[in-house]
């Protein structure tokens, strides 16, 4: 039987150790794709100057039959908006050096992310003739391209074989461009089970430290605008003029860090909003243990991955409707949703969260839809077709 390979292009792909997380869930699918191939090639060009903006190291390495290169090119942040065409001819020639020098064979191309993976990818199909697919996750990216009719979206998913979208509702809008509905399908992101299960709380917060007699609120992403931390922070301002059996706990890192924390001093929310910087992939589970409920106050997401991380944990998800998060809270059995920016919607709900009793066991049996084996068959099925 002849070997079935297959070539994986990434914008972002996490280094080995996991100290540079961009693309984990590209990462953390292809653990479970690798099983139906002999040899999987991740490719993750960087551009030079990129590590030292990101302060990481990027080395290429190798998981069970998974090589991972990230071959480096030169580029020009003035290619974004003049000279795309560069951009995708600076990318292509590198990864061609490198499936030359690698002798690299493949059967199939995924690439993630429209631009430019996805079209450094359908330029490589039509040079080696090899079956395409690509994966959108982008939300407000993408939204743009269609709204402008970004011709380079447009070709790219025209020339493609198959386009996946990781949600359901954007699939008509990408479809009004003139791409053929046949080739767009909607396979929705996953989680790995081994990684995040139920535990005992009072374990959780044993080994992370935290108390034992509050309430906690768990928040985990990016400190960016889009991710609404700041109206969290102005709903527990209203929260504390009633109740303070709680404390607020906000992971994650990024260049909003520092009006974050004038805003908790400005409100005098010291005590009850804790900034707990990065959280190691390895700690994440355990965080998701610990808390009572997960608000996720995003003004937009294309799908919201932790929100499946935290279920996973039997966690109900206060999130607000942000284009991704509705999609996955379908019922209130499962979470409660807000109206995205809005303080005092947040408020009023994070209330009622803290109040209800919740079948955390219910909650844990429907995440189990999203895991990344029952995911990673969706995928399959369409690699099938052209393989």
């Amino acid at each position: 039987m002849s070997e079935r390979n297959l070539l994986i292009i990434s914008n972002d792909f996490p280094n080995q150790d996991n100290s540079y997380i961009g693309g984990i869930f590209v990462k953390e699918q292809v653990k479970y794709l690798k099983h139906h191939f002999d040899k999987v090639y991740v490719v993750s060009p960087v551009a030079h100057g990129m590590e030292r903006l990101r302060n990481t190291k990027h080395d290429d390495y190798q998981f069970d039959d998974v090589q991972v290169f990230f071959p480096r090119y030169i580029n020009n942040p003035l290619f974004w908006n003049h000279g795309r065409f560069m951009w995708v001819n600076l990318e292509l020639r590198a990864i061609e050096s490198l499936i030359k020098r690698e002798r690299i064979n493949f059967d199939l191309i995924h690439a993630h992310f429209t631009w430019p993976s996805g079209a450094v990818a359908v330029e490589l199909k039509r040079i080696m003739g090899i079956p395409t697919i690509i994966t959108e996750h982008t939300h407000q990216t993408l939204y743009k391209a269609i709204r402008q009719k970004n011709r380079h979206f447009i070709n790219t998913w025209r020339d493609c074989d198959a386009l996946i979208r990781v949600n359901k509702k954007d699939i008509s809008q990408i479809c009004s461009c003139g791409i053929n509905p046949s080739k767009v399908h909607y396979i929705a992101n996953g989680y790995d089970p081994k990684k995040y299960h139920p535990i005992s709380m009072d374990r959780a917060r044993q080994l992370l430290g935290l108390p034992t007699d509050s309430k906690i609120i768990l928040n985990i992403g990016r400190l960016y605008e889009e991710k609404g931390q700041k109206f969290l922070i102005s709903a527990i301002g209203e929260i504390i003029g009633e109740r303070d059996d709680f404390i607020c706990y906000i992971g994650g890192s990024g260049p909003l860090r520092h009006n974050l924390e004038q805003q908790i001093v400005s409100l005098g929310l010291e005590k009850y909003i804790k900034l707990v910087g990065f959280i190691p992939d390895e700690q994440m589970y355990l965080w998701m243990n610990a808390c009572d409920i997960f608000v996720m106050p995003s003004l937009a997401e294309s799908f919201g991955i932790v929100q499946l991380e935290a279920l996973a944990c039997g966690k109900p998800i206060l999130a607000t409707r942000n284009g991704g998060s509705e999609e996955i809270i379908i019922s209130d059995r499962y979470g409660i949703l807000a109206e995205p920016g809005d303080s005092d919607d947040l408020a009023e709900k994070i209330h009622m969260a803290l109040d209800r009793e919740w079948d955390r066991e219910a909650i844990k049996q429907y995440a189990e839809r999203y895991t990344w084996e029952n995911i990673s068959k969706e995928i399959l099925c369409i690699y099938d077709e052209f393989i």
